[in-house]
């Protein structure tokens, strides 16, 4: 299994468009083989003193079985039209892939 986790930074005042266009194709993702989580997350409002927020930045997190599973998903057809509506939103993408330790 790997975890991935996506940071997106976005336009400002853009997050709710995109996670409109997010949780549109969530139902696609978890239909795909091999993937068992596909959420998005935003910051907290907490009063930690430790914590960081950003508020034009959206957290994908993701669980697939293998990273071929995560190739097929990164060129599944759904994605491809997902990323060209949503493209104009997004300033900079980090993906971060990892495995249990």
């Amino acid at each position: 299994m790997i975890h991935v986790i996506a940071q997106i930074d976005l336009v400002p005042n853009s997050r709710s468009n995109f996670l409109g266009e997010f949780n549109q194709i969530v139902p696609e993702v978890m239909s795909e083989a091999g993937c068992i989580e596909y959420a998005a997350a935003v910051d907290a409002s907490t009063d930690l003193d430790r914590q960081y927020r950003n508020e034009t930045r959206v957290t994908i997190i993701e669980k697939w079985e293998t990273v071929e599973h995560l190739k097929a998903h990164l060129t599944a057809p759904h994605m491809l039209s997902y990323r060209e509506r949503v493209g104009a939103m997004i300033v900079n993408a980090q993906l971060n892939i990892l495995e249990p330790a």
